[in-house]
């Protein structure tokens, strides 16, 4: 099945994702942007071994992301991997790089 909005994965897709026995230790907030016409603002609270995802922006994230949409379907489709992304410049992130690679482990991206 191919996602086709974010929307889609942040409120199908990812909670089916999400592996909670690898997000041991996790304690974050993650703010993601989606540029474009499908794009948006979601947050993500990864805390206990629980992600709790709304829509909007939080006022503190400990990480930040960036992306357009067509960028971050390809993404979550598997059809651009994160390391490509990340080196080409077309996925953008504030905050501490390793935790951004522990959310990959977690079903995250």
């Amino acid at each position: 099945m191919e996602i086709e909005t974010p929307r889609e994965f942040f409120d199908i897709v990812l909670p089916e994702r999400f592996k909670p026995e690898k997000a041991e230790g996790i304690d974050v907030v993650v703010q993601v942007k989606i540029t474009g016409l499908k794009g948006g603002d979601w947050t993500a609270e990864i805390k206990e071994q629980r992600m709790n995802v709304t829509n909007g922006v939080h006022p503190s994230p400990n990480l930040y992301v960036e992306i357009t949409d067509s960028d971050f379907l390809d993404l979550v489709n598997e059809k651009l991997s994160a390391q490509k992304a990340f080196f080409t410049g077309r996925i953008k992130f504030k905050g501490d790089i390793v935790l951004a690679l522990k959310l990959r482990d977690i079903g995250f991206l």
